[in-house]
Parts: structure tokens; C-alpha cells; sequence
């Protein structure tokens, strides 16, 4: 159950992020009201993922690499920013990093 609530609050915080381009430094109102609704969702999902005993370092890891990873990929697909091969070796390692610490694990 961790894990789903894990994938809705990175789901939640890569909307909230993908909104906060859209919403031209808060001066559209319905996009801005998306941001803050949807970071404020994603902080409640993740505190209940920790309530379920999940590590907060991997929860955060997987949580800021997923969202990281998601957010650049949108801003190549959607909002027209380049891809360089560094920014590919970047989320490689991004989520390389919270895939390690997942099975790292607790000792």
C-alpha cells in the first residue's frame, strides 16, 4: 500500500510542477490553484507513506528521482526543452540512485 501512495504523491507534486510552468508566475489563477493543490497533496501522500513505515530515505529518494526524472522528460516531450546527452546521464543517475537505495534497504 506504501508504494501506491508513493506513485499517487509523486504523480500529484510532477502535476503540481508541470502546473507551475503553466501558471506564468502565479498570474493565472485556475493553474496556480493546481500547484499549490496539488504540492499539498503530494507532502499528505508522502507523510502516510512514512506513517506505513516506509524508510524516508528511500520514500524521499524515490519520491524526488521519480518526480525529477518525470518533470524533465515532460519538459523535452511537452514544453519544448532540449535533450542533451548529459541530461539523459542525469536522470539515468537520478533514478539509478533511488533504485539503489530501495535495495539497500534496512539492515
Amino acid at each position: 500500500m506504501a508504494w501506491v501512495l508513493l506513485a499517487a504523491a509523486i504523480a500529484c507534486e510532477v502535476l503540481a510542477t508541470s502546473a507551475l510552468k503553466l501558471s506564468d508566475g502565479f498570474s493565472r489563477t485556475g493553474w496556480s490553484v493546481v500547484v499549490v493543490t496539488g504540492y499539498i497533496a503530494s507532502f499528505a501522500l508522502l507523510a502516510q507513506v512514512l506513517r506505513l513505515k516506509m524508510e524516508v530515505g528511500v520514500a524521499y529518494a524515490v519520491w524526488a528521482g521519480v518526480g525529477t526524472a518525470a518533470i524533465a522528460l515532460i519538459g523535452v516531450l511537452f514544453l519544448g526543452e532540449g535533450l542533451s546527452p548529459a541530461k539523459v546521464g542525469g536522470i539515468i543517475l537520478i533514478i539509478a540512485g533511488a533504485v539503489l537505495l530501495n535495495l539497500a534497504g534496512s539492515h
